[in-house]
């Protein structure tokens, strides 16, 4: 085995200094052998040039400041052809409304105590059909009193039509008969007595009685003849006016009570939706005191507040389209068409004033009035109303 004595000399000493790399040329021509064992586990070491460094990181620099400028221009593009974009598209206005429904508030004409209830909240009623019924003792005593009071008018009035009795009549005729025979009787006796006198057998006094005698019984007779005239005439024109008028006053009476008592027993005077029930049965209540409330579903409208700058979308007849929220689902928003029928400024306090004289001039609320073109029995007042238009405002500042 061949030793090599410089082996673990060389490797030891450090691969920067001239003196091992002199050694090593020297040695390489001496024993070649030793030379390659030597430089197998040595590895260069690189040299850096710095200036060649800062080049390739100033390059880089540039390189990225280039790239964040283009794309700073990049974005001013984009974001131009976006606000482009919007100018070109007309702004959309979203404007929130609110339903209504035609209310009539049913309330009682008499007082009473409430006996039944016969609907609830949520039914559907027709005209004419009960809602209420009502106990009213009082209304059924006024109901009594009149029917007995025209019974007695009724007699009257028969009474004056008819005239006297067959039997009244015939007594009448015999008293005025009667009368009639004590007159002749007296003249009779007074032309005797008179005969007497003028010849001297008579005294002037009985004479002047008899004569007395006889004209007493002549208005007695004339007296029971007009009575039986009258039984037979019957009464007279005003007598007869006077009970008829009677009776219709009295009739008036009765029905003023069946009227009440009508009253008494509310129903519904629309047809529409039982929209609140206020009172209990049980409850006594007075006259005018709302019991509850009736709704027409088919007499509906939203009301949309308005400014006057975009007001020209809402003139009178105009139809637009509206989505209510409550009836619309996820995927099918529920919308309707609406009819403009009215428009009515609103108070001072719904005016856009202008902070200073740049600003333009006052800006009004109207309150915009329409009518869906077919309505909804599901639809219920205070649902809301979101209509969205594509707004037109007038320039503030056009003369």
């Amino acid at each position: 085995m061949t030793e090599f004595p410089h082996e673990s000399d060389d490797s030891k000493k450090p691969a920067d200094s001239t003196e091992s790399v002199t050694s090593r040329e020297g040695q390489a021509s001496v024993d070649p052998v030793e030379d390659a064992s030597a430089a197998e586990p040595e590895q260069p070491t690189p040299t850096y040039n710095r200036g060649d460094s800062k080049a390739d990181k100033s390059a880089r620099i540039k390189k990225a400041l280039l790239a964040l400028f283009i794309l700073m221009i990049l974005g001013a593009i984009a974001y131009g052809l976006y606000k482009s974009s919007q100018h070109n598209e007309p702004e959309v206005i979203t404007l929130q409304g609110q339903m209504q429904m035609q209310q009539t508030s049913i309330a009682a004409k008499v007082p009473g105590r409430i006996a039944q209830i016969m609907v609830t909240e949520g039914d559907t009623v027709t005209v004419g059909q009960q809602l209420i019924e009502m106990d009213s003792p009082e209304i059924n005593a006024k109901i009594n009193q009149a029917q007995a009071g025209k019974q007695i008018a009724q007699s009257q009035l028969d009474k004056a039509e008819n005239g006297a009795r067959p039997q009244e009549i015939a007594q009448a005729k015999a008293a005025w008969q009667a009368n009639k025979a004590a007159s002749d009787l007296a003249e009779n006796t007074y032309q005797r007595v008179n005969r007497l006198y003028e010849e001297g057998l008579m005294a002037r006094q009985k004479r002047d009685e008899a004569y007395a005698q006889y004209l007493a019984t002549q208005d007695q007779t004339e007296a029971a003849r007009l009575q039986y005239d009258l039984a037979l005439e019957g009464a007279r024109s005003e007598d007869k006016s006077a009970a008829t008028a009677q009776v219709a006053q009295v009739d008036a009476q009765l029905d003023e009570a069946m009227a009440a008592k009508k009253e008494a027993n509310l129903k519904s005077p629309i047809a529409g939706v039982v929209d609140n029930v206020i009172v209990s049965a049980g409850e006594v209540i007075g006259q005018g005191v709302p019991l509850l409330t009736l709704v027409d579903t088919n007499d509906q409208w939203v009301v949309l507040n308005v400014t006057e700058s975009y007001l020209n979308q809402f003139a009178i007849g105009q139809t637009f389209t509206g989505t209510i929220p409550a009836l619309s689902s996820a995927d099918k928003p529920y919308s309707k068409l609406f009819t403009v029928y009215a428009t009515s400024t609103l108070s001072d306090f719904a005016t856009w004033r202008p902070t200073n004289n740049d600003d333009g001039f006052d800006v009004r609320t109207f309150e915009v009035k329409a009518r869906p073109t077919t309505p909804d029995a599901r639809i219920r007042s205070g649902m809301s109303v979101v209509v969205r238009i594509n707004a037109t405002p007038i320039n503030q500042n056009q003369e």
